[in-house]
């Protein structure tokens, strides 16, 4: 009894640490500006490289998809690394690399130089899985959906700044001054974690070794698919985060060729998905949690990604940019309200030493998804028209909700 009692306290004990929680979602309100900024200018930025303006919104998407190519294989590397010597080593690697990348990209200059930022960021990616698993150390376990979900409110109080500051500051000082922003916040976000952030893994919690396959971000996908409690939530992920990859690399090019949007006003449409978050999880979150369970949220979740879908795609259709506002309001909500409960059920299924593994493995799923989705989504965009990737997202989200449903039926 008493090496149980010694166990536990061991487990709990991180969550008295109040500086490691305030550093984890300072960390976390920088990444939401530091991500969202730069989504306003993407497309302003590649169009003096682009020959044919037809060709525009595939190298846009191909932008995001290097991004993901690249954490695909990083991920588990680096989940593997925080598992084995740390949280704190490799989340202030993950965010220097980073602001390196934001700096490459505002550079630029020519094509390549955009594509080198890119790739340098994405390499350096694992950042959010390794701060959920930081997350993970710090809080109960029976509490990790309630804290997942002040991460994404305080992302979304980021992601909200960050696109409209982003519009701003282009508007002011030109297309790449978002990208520097982006840069200068991220290194001081490095200071401050180097000073004062916590490691929150135990030494006696910690990987002994790291094998090579670990390493292997083929072999972690196999790994975290294989584990009966997982592989159909995360089958429906995948089938979610497909869509969701093809509307976050086509948003800002839709905007333009439908609406005509400027670099300000796509920055406050993106806001839009913030402010679901911090709505969600300031309101709405706490009254589901205590009559639904996290698989319900998740269901809820995508099916009102779909309507949002539904919505944005009759937008294109119609050129009526209320349907499309609406839209983003429904998705976002949708959005916001399965980030929590996935990540949740995610942590729930592993112990200390294996959270930077199986978060890894779910990053990967999540980076794999996201290499796919633009792809087909800019591809879908060329030519079936802009509400093609909305349509699609429809299908495969209707797909998402029957696997999940009939694996629950099995259980």
């Amino acid at each position: 009894m008493s090496k149980f009692k010694s166990q536990n306290k061991i487990k709990r004990e991180p969550t008295k640490d109040k500086h490691a929680l305030v550093f984890g979602l300072i960390s976390v309100f920088l990444i939401g500006i530091g991500f969202s900024i730069i989504t306003p200018v993407i497309p302003f930025l590649v169009q003096p490289y682009i020959v044919n303006p037809n060709n525009q919104a595939i190298v846009v998407t191909l932008l995001i998809s290097v991004y993901a190519v690249c954490m695909f294989f990083s991920a588990p590397i680096l989940g593997a690394l925080s598992d084995r010597f740390g949280r704190r080593p490799l989340l202030l690697f993950s965010l220097l690399g980073a602001a390196m990348g934001f700096l490459v990209f505002g550079i630029g200059g020519s094509l390549w130089v955009l594509f080198a930022g890119r790739i340098i960021e994405g390499i350096t990616g694992g950042s959010i899985s390794t701060i959920f698993a930081y997350f993970a150390d710090i809080t109960p376990r029976e509490q990790r959906t309630k804290y997942f979900g002040w991460v994404s409110a305080v992302t979304g109080v980021g992601s909200v700044m960050g696109p409209a500051l982003g519009g701003v500051l282009a508007a002011k000082f030109g297309y790449a001054a978002p990208l520097y922003f982006g840069a200068v916040i991220t290194l001081l976000n490095v200071v401050y974690g180097y000073f004062f952030m916590p490691e929150s893994l135990d030494k006696n919690n910690r990987l002994k070794e790291i094998t090579l396959s670990r390493l292997n971000p083929f072999l972690q996908l196999f790994h975290v698919l294989s584990m009966k409690n997982l592989n159909r939530l995360l089958i429906s992920a995948f089938l979610l985060w497909i869509p969701s990859g093809s509307l976050q690399a086509i948003l800002s090019q839709f905007t333009i060729d439908t609406f005509n949007w400027k670099p300000a006003l796509i920055g406050l449409v993106f806001s839009i998905m913030g402010i679901q978050d911090i709505l969600s999880q300031g309101f709405i979150m706490p009254r589901l949690l205590l009559k639904l369970s996290d698989k319900q949220i998740v269901i809820l979740g995508m099916s009102s990604e779909i309507i949002g879908y539904g919505l944005i795609g009759a937008s294109a259709v119609f050129s009526f940019y209320p349907f499309f506002i609406v839209g983003m309001f429904i998705f976002g909500f949708g959005d916001s309200i399965f980030g929590p409960a996935f990540n949740g059920m995610v942590s729930k299924s592993a112990d200390s030493s294996e959270q930077g593994r199986v978060q890894g493995g779910s990053q990967s799923i999540q980076s794999l998804a996201r290499i796919i989705g633009p792809i087909i989504g800019g591809q879908l965009y060329v030519i079936l028209g802009s509400a093609a990737p909305a349509f699609m997202g429809m299908i495969l989200l209707a797909a998402a909700i029957a696997v999940l449903v009939k694996g629950r039926a099995a259980a």
